[in-house]
């Protein structure tokens, strides 16, 4: 799967997004240390190929990643200089509240902060959605890059 390049300077705004989820009772924000545990746990069960690269986001303070709830249950989740600084990803929605906007949320959040920091350009490593990524910032996939940096990547442990 390819990389696609996003031009932080020219991100849509966040706030309607997050005043949508919010109608619906969801709150997208940066986990705390001590929810640490509840959004590894969401991970494990829905999308454990990506534990470790969340491990890497929650060990900093404040997290460089977001994460979407309602009535205290993590519905998805998203990270940012998990496996290289100025990457985007892993991101993932609980697949039965996908289309909701939830993912678009927590894409601009995240870019956002990137930009906050100082980016003028973000990297989503190894996408899987590309025409999402397209309509939602904007991004354009990267000649060559596919495999890019997860080309001799370890097998997970086994079970």
């Amino acid at each position: 799967m390819t990389d696609m390049l996003v031009r932080l300077y020219a991100l849509p705004p966040v706030e309607p997004h997050l005043q949508q989820l919010a109608a619906l009772g969801i709150a997208c924000r940066r986990p705390e240390a001590y929810e640490r545990s509840a959004v590894l746990a969401f991970v494990r069960a829905s999308f454990p190929r990506w534990e470790d690269e969340l491990t890497v986001t929650l060990s900093r303070s404040p997290a460089t990643c977001y994460v979407a709830a309602r009535a205290g249950t993590v519905l998805g989740f998203a990270c940012y200089h998990a496996t290289r600084p100025n990457f985007f990803g892993p991101t993932g929605v609980d697949e039965a509240e996908r289309g909701r906007g939830i993912g678009t949320a927590l894409l601009l959040l995240s870019l956002h902060a990137m930009a906050a920091e100082g980016y003028a350009y973000a990297i989503i490593g190894s996408v899987g959605p590309a025409d999402f990524y397209a309509r939602a910032v904007g991004a354009i996939p990267i000649p060559g890059s596919d495999p890019g940096i997860y080309a001799d990547r370890l097998p997970p442990p086994s079970a």
